[in-house]
């Protein structure tokens, strides 16, 4: 396998492109944009009581929010400093100061009034908490006190009945690895992470398809090739310096197409702030936008490859790459006979795309010899999602779109470092450098000198559920131990999350901030154990973004605002470990970062390089420039696999909407403003296709009920311009019509996607008072302000 490495930043164009401009009028004045000037100055003076080390941070370390891996200014794919307001917006929970005491040991019940986001914005948690039942109020416990407690009741308990998650707040690499192997030390396989929530399916299907679990292709590869085709990805929304290499792209006549069934106002104009012309005139991004259906997309692959197939009747090799296919590509016979057994007219109903415009989008392919295709979210969290992946794959493997310049296969991760999560074992059916099976456990065994618990561990939503089990089966959980997250507003039946949450004995959080999670209740404690950002960390510490760039980050001094008792988190897993087990701790102390970084090296042999990672600026990219270079993929034959899959049932009735769940000026579940600067929707707005609106006589603005047998959402009516038959609810606020226990098959992530009916309020509170006259349900009768 060819290891071509990476050649570092590429020089920008200097030639302005008016071609791409969205309005010759300076700074977009009087258009719906994101003011990111006024932006960039709100933030300084939020950090103006630290702000040395706030410019430290930001020119120093590797950013903590997006994952496209900005190093101190500056990243791997362009020269010049890069910039961005989802980088300012987590900006303050590096640099802010401690939680008034006043306000921290205040009555429950006043906290409980908080949102997370005002929860955030009180500061940083100064020192180790508790609260027992029956208490009113935190009260501070030593750091010794608070670890004897949680270590003395893991020594009670069965390792099947506690489970570790680790969240995506700016955690390391070192973190997770000791959060891995420290889980494991102590018994219990249940270790699980934010990102698994979001991406478990890419890897899956990636894996069976191409035999990697990672983005094949790097940022680079977006800047001249023929087409960038995202599915079900806000890239400029979630990673705003992605649209520089997109500008890039477009001046080299790269053509940017993206499906989403909503089309979203940030794929379609957008003003980069940290490029002179496209702050001033802005930039055209995508180049067209096929508006699928929500779980439209296998159906939509489908009548492009039916195209391709029709086109190779006519004219052997129009479509296909044959020569790529016959070398490194199996199932071709198989996949043609199930694409070509779809009719045109399913095809046309479940993508909801006309058979004109699929083939429009065949042909543009089938004539571009390069292609990189980039997906997120609107992939990823449905119940049939690996199966979506290996579509793409699929269409990226006839086409011979991988494993060189230009091409390639790339999951859109959303937060800083994400991708290291899996690498470094910190899910149930990964260890560090494979899967949890056969020969890898033996290998990680003998490096780590200590036996693995060899029973299945479970998934984040399924270990929630077993919180509720009876007292006597061997899988309750009773002690949930969190690093960072917040499972009341990222998981689906909120109401159900917070009595599981209620029901734990202790539960344990290590956090930088409190959010409403840590104000449930426990049967024994709720334990609060203060961390230590990313930028605290002694020794410094790695993240890996999405085009495997493992990047040093180092210790930066100069907090006027260090919280004391802060600690580093690998920390706090070793200390926990000699608590629990001190005859055998050794095998899981670390004395420095350093030491954590080479035993990496040789627990996942793709990461020989990290340990080398000791200044700032000091980067690697693991597996080189392209995974499966020359289309040799590292599968038991090398060759890549073609997969058949069906067009998902989705049940749903004449009627009814499909809903999905989008953020607004969001960080994950972090909320930074009420009002979407693209498109001007409110949290509790229901995006709607007008002429869906007209048919049930509702007008803007007027407030309707999303409803199924799950939960009612009471919202707004927001025109815009998203398929017919979709709506587009706020995340987290629209989880309450998402059922618990749905799960996606293969990789076991919650499904973010369901059926609702859809009526005006007014008619839907009418109806309901007849119906229910004699037992009123009071959350329902409130209305949203």
């Amino acid at each position: 396998m060819g290891n071509t490495k990476h050649n570092g930043p590429m020089k920008k164009s200097k030639k302005p492109a008016p071609e791409h401009w969205v309005s010759p009028v300076p700074f977009g004045l009087g258009k719906v944009k994101p003011k990111h000037i006024r932006d960039s100055f709100k933030t300084m003076w939020e950090n103006k009581d630290n702000l040395g080390y706030a410019a430290n941070i930001i020119t120093k370390g590797v950013c903590d929010g997006c994952a496209l891996g900005v190093s101190g200014l500056y990243d791997q794919t362009l020269t010049g400093p890069h910039m961005c307001t989802t980088r300012f917006n987590v900006l303050r929970l590096n640099t802010m100061p401690a939680i008034k005491e006043e306000i921290l040991h205040s009555d429950i019940d006043e906290l409980r009034k908080y949102s997370s986001t005002e929860l955030r914005k009180l500061g940083r948690i100064p020192y180790p908490l508790i609260r027992r039942p029956g208490e009113r109020t935190f009260s501070r416990i030593e750091w010794d006190e608070a670890m004897d407690m949680v270590a003395s009741k893991m020594k009670k308990l069965d390792p099947k009945q506690y489970a570790f998650y680790l969240t995506s707040r700016g955690i390391t690499n070192e973190s997770y690895y000791v959060g891995a192997k420290v889980s494991r030390f102590l018994g219990t396989n249940n270790i699980d992470n934010a990102s698994r929530i979001c991406h478990s399916p890419s890897k899956t299907a990636l894996k069976r398809s191409v035999g990697v679990g990672a983005s094949t292709a790097n940022y680079q590869d977006w800047i001249g090739t023929d087409v960038l085709l995202f599915w079900g990805s806000v890239a400029s929304n979630a990673s705003p310096v992605s649209t520089k290499y997109m500008l890039e792209a477009k001046k080299k006549g790269t053509k940017i197409i993206v499906v989403n069934p909503y089309r979203e106002p940030s794929m379609d104009e957008y003003w980069v702030p940290s490029v002179t012309e496209s702050a001033l005139f802005g930039t055209k991004v995508a180049d067209d936008f096929y508006q699928v259906n929500i779980g439209g997309d296998i159906a939509f692959m489908h009548g492009i490859m039916k195209h391709w197939f029709e086109m190779e009747k006519t004219e052997h090799g129009s479509a296909v790459n044959h020569e790529f296919v016959n070398e490194h590509v199996n199932g071709y016979e198989e996949l043609k006979g199930k694409v070509e057994e779809q009719s045109w007219e399913e095809i046309i109903t479940s993508s909801g795309v006309s058979k004109e415009r699929i083939i429009e989008l065949a042909e543009l392919l089938a004539n571009s010899k390069n292609a990189v295709f980039a997906w997120a979210l609107g992939l990823t969290m449905h119940s049939f999602a690996t199966d979506n992946i290996s579509q793409v794959a699929n269409l990226a493997l006839l086409r011979g779109y991988l494993g060189r310049k230009y091409n390639g296969l790339m999951p859109f991760r959303g937060h800083s470092s994400v991708q290291g999560s899996g690498e470094m074992g910190a899910d149930p059916f990964v260890l560090p450098g494979g899967d949890f099976k056969g020969d890898n456990i033996e290998r990680v065994e003998k490096l780590w000198g200590f036996d693995l618990p060899k029973w299945q561990g479970d998934i984040v939503g399924v270990t929630l559920e077993n919180i509720v089990l009876p007292e006597d089966h061997e899988r309750k959980i009773k002690l949930y131990y969190l690093s960072g997250g917040n499972f009341l507003e990222t998981m689906p039946e909120p109401d159900f999350v917070e009595k599981a949450l209620s029901e734990l004995d202790i539960r344990v959080h290590q956090d930088i901030i409190l959010n409403t999670s840590t104000l449930v209740d426990a049967k024994e404690a709720v334990i609060v154990l203060p961390a230590k950002t990313r930028y605290e960390q002694e020794g410094g510490g790695t993240s890996t973004s999405t085009e495997r760039m493992v990047y040093f980050s180092p210790e930066i001094e100069g907090n006027k605002n260090r919280i004391e008792e802060a600690r580093a988190e690998w920390k706090i897993y070793v200390d926990l470990a000699k608590r629990v087990k001190p005859e055998t701790a050794h095998l899981v102390d670390f004395k420095d970062a350093q030491q954590i970084r080479e035993e990496i090296a040789k627990a996942n042999p793709s990461y020989d390089g990290i340990q080398h990672l000791k200044k700032q600026g000091d980067v690697f990219q693991w597996g080189g420039a392209w995974l499966c270079e020359d289309g040799i993929c590292p599968t038991p034959d090398g060759k890549g696999n073609l997969i058949t899959v069906d067009i998902p049932n989705l049940n749903k009735k004449p009627g009814d909407f499909y809903i999905t769940t989008r953020r607004g000026k969001q960080f994950n579940s972090m909320v930074y403003k009420e009002t979407d600067p693209f498109n001007q929707a409110e949290r509790y707005d229901v995006l709607i296709n007008k002429e869906d609106a007209k048919e049930l006589s509702v007008e803007e603005g007027e407030g309707i009920v999303a409803y199924n047998q799950f939960g009612v959402f009471q919202g707004r009516a927001r025109f815009a311009d998203i398929a017919r038959g979709n709506l587009g609810v706020h995340f987290p606020e629209g989880n309450f019509l998402l059922p618990k226990g749905r799960y996606e098959k293969f990789a076991g992530m919650p499904d973010y996607n369901i059926a609702v009916k859809v009526e005006k309020a007014d008619r839907f509170n009418a109806r309901k008072d007849t119906k229910y006259l004699e037992k009123p349900v009071e959350d329902l009768e409130t209305t949203v302000s």
